[in-house]
């Protein structure tokens, strides 16, 4: 039997369109690796995030197993993980997708330095997003700091590549690798166990997800993505934080969907585009490391944020005392999830009305979604507060009472994670307003003026 080949998995948690497993399994019988690394995000998992990951990584096993390809896992840095298993399985390469964020590509750099030194073959591919992000530039060569410029230049590249099919089953290599197991790791939380709301919320997997929403949603997309109180959305966003979806997976089931069905293509178009922000996100992030934990716009390195431990709290509790907040909050505790436009609302009431760094919502968050993206979160989070790339502008202050009103007319998201209060109105549901709407507002105006030296 030929020698294996090691495949290593990250954020691509799947057996189709993945490049780096089909190439493997090309060259040799192929031997899977999972390391579970706190420093690939540049900071460990957060909760909810693990809890997704132990599912994902249960799903993945089984869907190698069928090809005959274990799956090893281990636990610590990745490359000597690597190291280790391409020793012991005298593996004849070493196969993955390319990671783009700093912490990413400064332990692939590592790896593919080792690789070469130590005889193996590093072979590495793109298989994350629909364009990497060197690939498009502005007319003077440089990154995209805007989205609809960006929107536009992938949309005129055409579509990407077709997605690739699952390889052919092969037959299992000879020698077994010592592998942890996935228990070991306790990424599911036991004491207590907190995550009865998350197993709920998530049923089914990300293709049953994909179909359903292009069958039932995606024509009203346009209009139904800005209503928390109806399934408007895709709800697709963590089988593409994990990779158990690829882009290109999403991208071309769309566009089949909207040839068939004509009437939902402009909800489509409308859904591509969020797509598309995801690409954007990632390429802010790789070309613009520092956004990480400073701001894009260097004139909010002074912003006077505000340091108050006990106002952050009660935002993180939702118990802020007004209910679109409020509820959005508790929809997250309890799912790991937040419908966009409620979570554009917390993020305001956070940076804006508390005045409080988007840093710190920014860390919340991480630790709480299920669908964590390093890049996402970052740029989303710097969008709101202000400072990020094609930011909304400063003195945009989204107002918690009539954004209610606006997009949950009925109440019907209000009575499903808030039940205790009647209606958008600050102090409904029995919890004292935090602050008052006005004075916030035109407290956040001031500082943003004073930090713009007007």
């Amino acid at each position: 039997m030929a020698a294996p080949t090691l495949v290593l998995f990250r954020r691509d948690l799947r057996i189709a369109d993945n490049p780096a497993l089909v190439a493997a399994m090309r060259h040799g019988p192929a031997i899977a690796l999972y390391v579970l690394d706190d420093s690939a995000d540049g900071r460990p998992l957060g909760g909810a995030a693990r809890w997704w990951l132990h599912q994902a990584l249960q799903r993945l096993t089984a869907d190698l197993a069928r090809l005959g390809v274990p799956l090893i896992l281990r636990k610590g840095g990745q490359n000597a993980a690597v190291a280790s298993v391409a020793a012991a399985a005298k593996v004849s390469g070493v196969f993955w997708n390319r990671r783009y964020t700093p912490w990413g590509m400064a332990a692939d750099t590592e790896l593919k330095s080792w690789a070469k030194a130590a005889g193996f073959a590093a072979h590495s591919f793109a298989g994350n997003y629909l364009v990497e992000p060197w690939t498009l530039t502005t007319m003077q060569g440089q990154p995209f700091r805007v989205f609809t410029p960006f929107y536009k230049a992938l949309m005129a590249a055409g579509d990407p590549g077709l997605p690739l099919s699952p390889p052919e089953p092969q037959r299992p290599p000879d020698s077994p690798i010592a592998s942890d197991t996935l228990s070991d790791w306790r990424l599911l939380p036991t004491a207590p166990d907190w995550a009865g709301g998350l197993r709920a919320a998530w049923p089914g997997s990300g293709k049953e997800r994909l179909a359903a929403f292009l069958e039932e949603a995606a024509g009203g997309y346009g209009q139904g993505r800005d209503r928390p109180d109806v399934l408007g959305t895709s709800m697709l966003s963590p089988d593409l934080a994990f990779g158990e979806l690829s882009p290109r997976q999403v991208w071309h089931a769309a566009h089949y969907r909207a040839g068939v069905a004509p009437a939902a293509a402009d909800g489509i178009e409308a859904f591509l585009r969020q797509l598309v922000w995801r690409d954007f996100c990632s390429g802010l992030l790789y070309h613009f490391p520092a956004i990480a934990d400073r701001p894009f716009q260097p004139n909010f390195e002074n912003f006077p944020w505000r340091d108050d431990s006990e106002a952050l709290a009660v935002w993180q509790k939702g118990q802020t005392g007004y209910p679109w907040i409020d509820a959005g909050m508790r929809q997250l505790w309890e799912t790991g999830w937040m419908h966009n436009r409620v979570r554009m609302g917390v993020a305001s009431f956070l940076t804006k009305h508390l005045l409080l760094p988007w840093q710190a919502g920014e860390a919340w968050f991480w630790d709480t979604l299920v669908d964590a993206d390093p890049a996402q979160n970052i740029a989303n989070w710097q969008w709101v507060a202000g400072c990020g790339a094609d930011a909304a502008p400063y003195f945009r202050i989204f107002n918690p009472i009539t954004q209610g009103d606006k997009f949950d007319p009925d109440r019907a998201y209000l009575r499903r994670w808030l039940s205790s209060a009647r209606d958008y109105t600050p102090g409904s549901a029995g919890i004292p307003p935090i602050v008052d709407h006005r004075e916030a507002r035109e407290r956040a105006l001031a500082a943003y003026a004073a930090m713009r030296g007007g």
